[in-house]
């Protein structure tokens, strides 16, 4: 497990190129799909269930990439991107941890969106709240997530599961 309990968005660009657990291990993606600029908070204990938390946060811009194309004329950022970051922090706590494979999203219970983030907005945040991680053969990360813009809960999703392989041959 690393010693730190927060990284720069230096540090997230490193994990992205494979620097910060490295080669083969979990990875975070490069931009522009990387979904946050900084770790603020990350922790094996703490959070909802007591086995871990992490607090992660996006500056939004008006220049965001997403803003452009999702939807002309009334830019709001995908549901799917916010969704996403939850899996990628999931992923991010598995390989902090120590764990060796590659991070890959296998699945979420219940997704609720009841807010949009827009161009107006000023920052995004997210809470993850680990339920559960096996860390053996099997590589498992199970966890709630939440994500706020501006303070405001928009986002929940339960269950998000995410597992790290040596091998994602037969994937």
């Amino acid at each position: 497990m690393l010693e730190k309990n927060a990284f720069s968005r230096e540090d997230l660009l490193r994990c992205a190129r494979g620097e910060l657990f490295g080669k083969g291990n979990a990875q975070l993606p490069a931009p522009n799909m990387l979904m946050l600029d900084r770790i603020t908070h990350i922790s094996e204990q703490g959070g909802k269930y007591g086995k871990g938390q992490i607090i992660a946060e996006l500056d939004i811009r008006p220049d965001l990439w997403f803003f452009d194309c999702h939807f002309e004329g009334d830019p709001v950022m995908p549901g799917c991107l916010g969704l996403d970051a939850m899996w990628q922090l999931v992923g991010f706590f598995l390989g902090w941890q120590g764990n060796p494979g590659r991070g890959r999203a296998l699945g979420a219970g219940e997704v609720k969106f009841v807010g949009q983030v827009l161009p107006t907005a000023k920052k995004v945040t997210y809470q993850i709240d680990i339920k559960r991680t096996i860390n053996r053969t099997l590589v498992l990360g199970i966890a709630d997530g939440a994500m706020s813009v501006d303070g405001r809960q928009i986002y929940t999703a339960e269950g998000l599961r995410v597992g790290l392989f040596t091998s994602t041959d037969s994937f």
